[in-house]
């Protein structure tokens, strides 16, 4: 994740969802939706996972959770262009994250640090979360968008549980991801 060809794969993801997002007709109602994952889509925790053998490590909740809670994790720069560009063509940016409620406020504050603005929704796990898998928890809150009206036209996200499952996007982008996989 260090090298030419992560960020050459990740500037090709971004580009190929601009391509896609250009073509898209937005019908100017506010219903119209790009879906981010945040966790190596938005932000890059290699900071984290440099000090912790690049994942060779057993994953510890606790510590992740005290690097999460320093707000510091830089922006995926391929990743922060789309997210400015797709908001131009008048996208509204709905942001789903395995990470839990109680973490709202340090995550919000890392976005903003990281360069991130004027999203849409900010989705994060809550109790009745709990216990099921990625995949279906971002499929319910896919749904819940749906029901509530909104065109999901395109998703990015580093994790096959960020893009697929129910209620999809009409085009989903995925990111390089070396480093661990979520069912």
């Amino acid at each position: 994740m260090t090298g030419d060809r992560y960020r050459s794969d990740s500037e090709f993801a971004a580009d190929d969802s601009l391509s896609f997002a250009k073509t898209v007709q937005i019908a100017g109602d506010g219903k119209d939706v790009w879906v981010f994952d945040i966790d190596e889509t938005l932000l890059s925790n290699l900071p984290y996972y440099a000090a912790h053998g690049f994942g060779s490590e057993a994953f510890d909740d606790s510590t992740f959770d005290e690097w999460v809670n320093l707000a510091e994790a830089p922006a995926l720069q391929a990743s922060l262009r789309l997210y400015r560009e797709v908001e131009q063509l008048g996208f509204k940016i709905v942001l789903i994250t395995g990470r839990i409620e109680p973490q709202r406020n340090v995550t919000e504050k890392n976005l903003v640090y990281a360069g991130y603005s004027n999203w849409e929704r900010l989705f994060l796990r809550g109790r009745a979360d709990s216990g099921k898998t990625a995949l279906v928890y971002k499929s319910e809150k896919r749904r819940e968008l749906e029901d509530e009206g909104y065109r999901i036209h395109g998703s990015s996200g580093d994790q096959w549980s960020d893009l697929l499952g129910f209620a999809i996007a009409r085009r989903s982008f995925k990111l390089p991801n070396p480093m661990y996989y979520i069912p």
